[in-house]
């Protein structure tokens, strides 16, 4: 009921005649022992507490706009240690984003979309554009989507306290680009099984590396911030497979292949089975497998030789196993949760609500906890 009551207002200002909007609540909590700031050790303790809320509005019987916001505020105990003396910005720190967009389907089996947006912390700004386009066979049996993004990073670099004003502390440009193409073909093979094929190519350039990573070498007192080449090519390749077991329980099955060229290769692999307890009510408990590489210029503290071309001691980029798993739960009566009277000839429901929760466990000793509630509503014009 929080939800409904938050949404509610900026539902009413809306003239369309059905407005959908999902507004999203996460909490995130993770603890380790490896953090990239103090150069592969000390706390990697943080707290996040995210909102974000999607609303689409037809304008007509063929195209709407969408928008989307989100804020997360976060406290991290591993930046707080970019500098001993006080308390340093990304400590607790803020980061908003905004984007709108437009949808049309230009002809009943083709589809387009338009976006751009941005977002912003302490020490980053960052402007995207997004495009899509989508096309399916006259049955609906084979779908074929495009899509392509760019995004423009710029940094205010903060170095780590011991280091500032040295020579360890430059960095060649503090922008960095983002460019990504995707493409993901799916095909209906019979009335219980469905499949979809998913490509990504991704290229960046610029300041890849975080300015304030100390890494630590071998026989040397004195830090140097990470250095990472100053290009990234990435390109996964993944497989969706739903299949229908019973009216009551559908298997979602995810593969994906990882690759860059920063010696990475990953393997991710997750089934979901949401059971129908009534017509309601569903519940999904799911898991995630996933393994990966570590970097070719990845090493723990102090593991570093000082003639190295490029070095980092983040535990994101090591060679680890992880494990996740966890439940969803979703509420959906058939004629809603509530509702309320917005005007004359609208009105305000509350659809649906999910809630979800995992418990995430990585090879290096890191653990996570997150959950997240989404409240789904429409606007709805009343009958005449």
């Amino acid at each position: 009921m929080i939800c409904f009551l938050l949404a509610t207002p900026l539902l009413a200002q809306e003239e369309a005649k059905e407005i959908d909007v999902n507004f999203l609540l996460n909490y995130y909590s993770q603890d380790g022992d490896h953090a990239a700031v103090t150069g592969g050790i000390g706390t990697q303790e943080l707290q996040d507490r995210a909102s974000e809320i999607s609303i689409n509005i037809p304008l007509d019987s063929i195209s709407d706009i969408f928008f989307h916001t989100h804020v997360n505020v976060y406290s991290s105990a591993s930046t707080d240690n970019i500098d001993s003396r006080i308390s340093s910005a990304s400590k607790e720190d803020v980061r908003a984003s905004f984007e709108i967009g437009y949808n049309k389907d230009y002809t009943p089996t083709h589809q387009y979309s338009v976006s751009a947006g941005g977002s912003t912390e302490t020490d980053y700004i960052s402007t995207y554009l997004k495009g899509g386009w989508s096309a399916s066979s006259s049955d609906q049996n084979q779908t074929l989507n495009l899509a392509a993004s760019a995004y423009f990073d710029s940094w205010l670099p903060i170095f780590p306290e011991e280091i500032r004003g040295t020579d360890n502390a430059v960095i060649t440009t503090n922008k960095r680009n983002s460019y990504a193409l995707s493409a993901t073909y799916s095909q209906v093979i019979n009335q219980k099984l469905q499949a979809s094929l998913l490509f990504d190519l991704v290229y960046q350039s610029g300041l890849l590396s975080t300015p304030f990573h100390r890494v630590y070498f071998k026989d040397e007192n004195m830090p140097k911030i990470e250095k990472f080449p100053d290009s990234r090519w990435k390109y996964p390749v993944g497989l969706r497979i739903n299949y229908y077991l019973s009216d009551l329980i559908i298997s979602r099955l995810y593969y994906r292949f990882y690759a860059d060229n920063f010696g990475i290769t990953a393997h991710t692999a997750n089934i979901e089975l949401p059971i129908s307890v009534t017509n309601w009510l569903t519940l999904s408990p799911f898991y995630r497998f996933y393994t990966q590489t570590k970097a070719d210029f990845f090493a723990p503290y102090q593991m570093h030789n000082i003639t190295a071309a490029y070095y980092t001691s983040d535990y994101d980029l090591s060679a680890f196993n992880s494990h996740k798993v966890g439940m969803g739960i979703y509420y959906s009566p058939l004629y809603g949760i509530s509702r309320m009277k917005l005007s004359k000839n609208k009105l305000s429901m509350l659809k649906g609500i999910e809630l979800r929760g995992a418990h995430y466990q990585r090879g290096d000793g890191l653990k996570a906890f997150l959950v997240s509630l989404n409240c789904n509503f429409k606007i709805l014009s009343k009958p005449k």
